[in-house]
């Protein structure tokens, strides 16, 4: 009796699976999301009708004209120069502080591994949520009541905000790293801080600056944000300008954050591009 050979059921054409699926808990969310997207235009008073009216269209092409012609005086450009500087050395300071102070609140934020009992897990998670959840204009204002006008507020409330979302982000590198050199040193009865220094951190360090780099990035448009509130820098000029209604002078400081930013990101993708090489 001949056998005949069993038919490949990846040959045998399937029907696509239907778009909405009753029991599919992700067709559902789905659906929730979208049902939230309408009620939110249906909620907002949105003004459409008015926006592309063409008395908006005017005022909008007035305020460019005024803006498209900066003001590039030397006294004025040398002010915007210290200005950058300062709004650069905030983002830096503040950054490079919260990588510190992250790292502190990483290592009892997380679980190095299964026998690991976290003790303190839930309270440094709880403390770095705290950080991040409040806004750095919030940080601001609180900075600025304790510490008085000037960078150094700016650099704080960086310093805080920033210190919680990369505090988490740490926590979870470090739960996330491969166990076998750590293992190796532990059977071995290392301690876990050294532990930590030769085998969990060479091994998550580059993800650590990548993540550092990455908030870098945020505090250079955060910190001209804050300026605005009187932490210094850039914003503190621009509000100032702008509450004068000086359009080129306002301008000139608008291509100087531009330019910043943009700086700043061609340098955190190098320094990235060379750690993953």
């Amino acid at each position: 009796m001949n056998h005949l050979p069993k038919p490949n059921d990846e040959l045998i054409p399937q029907w696509p699976r239907t778009l909405f699926n009753a029991r599919c808990l992700s067709c559902w969310l789905t659906v929730g999301l979208m049902a939230l997207v309408v009620l939110s235009f249906v909620s907002l008073d949105l003004q459409w009708r008015q926006f592309f009216s063409v008395d908006a269209a005017q005022r909008m092409g007035k305020f460019l004209a005024e803006l498209l012609r900066p003001e590039f005086g030397a006294a004025f450009l040398k002010r915007v120069g210290v200005a950058t500087l300062e709004t650069l050395a905030m983002s830096a300071l503040g950054t490079a502080l919260a990588a510190v102070f992250g790292l502190f609140w990483a290592l009892p934020a997380s679980k190095a591994h299964d026998a690991d009992p976290a003790r303190w897990k839930v309270l440094a998670r709880g403390v770095l949520n705290v950080l991040r959840s409040i806004p750095e204009l919030v940080w601001a204002a609180l900075m600025l009541i304790a510490l008085g006008l000037g960078p150094f507020a700016g650099t704080m409330a960086l310093a805080l905000h920033t210190t919680g979302v990369l505090g988490r982000l740490f926590a979870e590198s470090i739960e996330n790293a491969p166990q076998d050199p750590a293992f190796a040193l532990r059977v071995r009865g290392v301690g876990p801080l050294r532990v930590f220094v030769y085998a969990t951190l060479p091994g998550v360090l580059p993800q650590l600056i990548s993540y550092t780099l990455y908030r870098w990035e945020n505090n250079i448009r955060a910190a001209a944000i804050l300026g605005v509130v009187g932490a210094g820098g850039l914003g503190q000029m621009l509000s100032f300008h702008m509450g004068l209604f000086q359009m080129p002078e306002t301008s000139t400081i608008l291509l100087a954050m531009i330019l910043l930013v943009a700086a700043v990101d061609a340098f955190s993708y190098w320094v990235r591009t060379a750690l993953s090489r």
